[in-house]
């Protein structure tokens, strides 16, 4: 595999070296074909073809498509970003796409399915009419989910049996159904009572040490363990199931309705994703751009996006300015006033944004709760505070000496202490509020923190000035 990965990485060479780039291509495409001949597809990891794939042109990239084996060519297209998924199912036959569709998990099955109809109605539902009246059950349900609840992520492929079997034949039958590869990635057994509602799970290593000669419930009496299951149910937030993973250090959650009736499981694999979605989300917010369409290849979609929040942007900037106009013949009588204005601002900007950034990555990872709100924002007054007054001796003897003005010093300092102040206070209290209104506390608040810590360090230091020095 290193020297797989060594020769797509010499592609990338191709803008510098054309015809050194095209022969590296064709090597690489000679390299995942042998890849793929010598491999077993148990040992195939479709992240892997992905990397590879990303180096590929357009033209070599439809080939290697087609080389893919049919059984893990899903997983392969689902592994790429979504701008590579177009010219991935563009690559494919019909017969092609619905194999692919088969050979996948029913939660990747129905995120497939999604990604296809968005790109082509028509398609998507010949190849919906292809599959089994299972597959296409499972996917209407679990597209029936909003994307924010639990359902929507979970597999419906779940190993289970009923408290009164005897343990000898719950193995014999996850034996045979393993090797029918009918089952995968399984690392808990689910036991049920009747209506499918689901009573413990046990881990494979527990089940290994049970009596084979007695039934579950027998054995799971006979322990000292607690097979009490920790679940999830179908409607209930994804990011509540992410801190119970996180939490609990699980591997696997099985999702259940109201009634307790067991609809499926979410692993950990799938909560990775979600984290790395969540995250990324959050970093898009804080510099107000769309994570959705920078995804997208739609430059002018992406540009929309952006234009949206620089417009709230630039609306901020002009309130800023005007605060600045009241001040104009202060401004005037006083240059020493216009070069050291934007440090107040910029000193508190900073100090808002590091408060703003540590609330609402708490906030994301659950650390902070209401009843935290009042010993948050202290904390974070204090500490810009602590900062502000240092910061503010410092650069109000650096004013003094510079413009040979001893108030000057004084007015800055005495600012800097406001504005930092107030950055902290506005940079811990507005994800806060935003979270109190079921509002995402990333979208939005970088926003107005500026506005905030822009306008009054403007103000007090110029106003400041008009008070003391004139």
């Amino acid at each position: 595999m290193p020297i797989l990965l060594y020769n797509s990485l010499q592609s990338s060479a191709c803008g510098i070296f054309p015809h050194a780039g095209n022969i590296n291509t064709k090597v690489n495409m000679n390299k995942i074909e042998d890849y793929l001949n010598t491999h077993d597809i148990s040992e195939i990891y479709p992240s892997e073809i992905a990397k590879i794939l990303k180096k590929l042109d357009d033209s070599e990239f439809s080939d290697a498509i087609e080389k893919i084996p049919k059984d893990i060519v899903g997983d392969v297209i689902l592994a790429l970003p979504d701008r590579y998924f177009g010219a991935a199912v563009e690559s494919l036959n019909f017969d092609g796409l619905s194999h692919a569709v088969v050979e996948l998990e029913s939660d990747d099955q129905a995120d497939f399915m999604g990604k296809l109809e968005e790109l082509d109605k028509e398609i998507a539902l010949k190849v919906f009419e292809t599959l089994s009246k299972e597959d296409q059950e499972e996917i209407r349900r679990l597209q029936n989910y909003e994307d924010f609840e639990a359902g929507s992520y979970m597999q419906t492929e779940v190993f289970t049996a009923n408290k009164n079997e005897i343990v000898q034949d719950v193995v014999a039958r996850f034996s045979r159904l393993r090797k029918l590869n009918e089952l995968e990635n399984v690392q808990n057994l689910f036991i049920t009572e009747k209506d499918s509602k689901l009573r413990y799970s046990i881990g494979l290593d527990d089940l290994l040490t049970f009596d084979f000669t007695k039934t579950l419930k027998e054995n799971i009496k006979q322990s000292s363990e607690n097979f009490e299951p920790k679940m999830a149910y179908d409607r209930e937030n994804i990011k509540e199931v992410v801190h119970y993973f996180e939490e609990y250090d699980l591997y696997v959650m099985p999702v259940v309705n109201r009634h307790g009736v067991l609809l499926g499981r979410i692993t950990s694999d799938d909560i990775y994703d979600i984290i790395n979605e969540h995250a990324t989300e959050q970093m898009y917010n804080l510099a107000g751009v769309d994570d959705e369409a920078e995804e997208d290849d739609e430059i002018l979609k992406a540009g929309r996006k952006r234009a949206t929040w620089l417009s709230i942007n630039l609306l901020t900037a002009v309130g800023a300015s005007l605060v600045i106009s009241l001040f104009a013949d202060t401004l005037q009588s006083m240059v020493a006033l216009a070069v050291l204005m934007p440090i107040v601002a910029s000193m508190g900007g900073n100090a808002g944004t590091q408060s703003l950034t540590v609330v609402v990555r708490q906030l994301a990872l659950g650390d902070i709760n209401q009843d935290d709100a009042l010993r948050i924002i202290k904390k974070e007054v204090i500490i810009s505070l602590v900062n502000g007054m240092f910061f503010a001796v410092l650069m109000g003897i650096i004013a003094s000496v510079w413009f040979d003005k001893g108030m000057l010093g004084a007015v800055i300092a005495l600012s800097m202490i406001i504005n930092l102040f107030m950055a902290g206070f506005f940079g811990a209290t507005i994800p806060l509020l935003l979270k109190r209104m079921d509002i995402d506390p990333a979208i939005g608040s970088t926003v107005i923190l500026t506005t905030v810590t822009d306008v009054v360090g403007f103000f007090s230091f110029l106003g400041l000035a008009t008070v003391i020095l004139l």
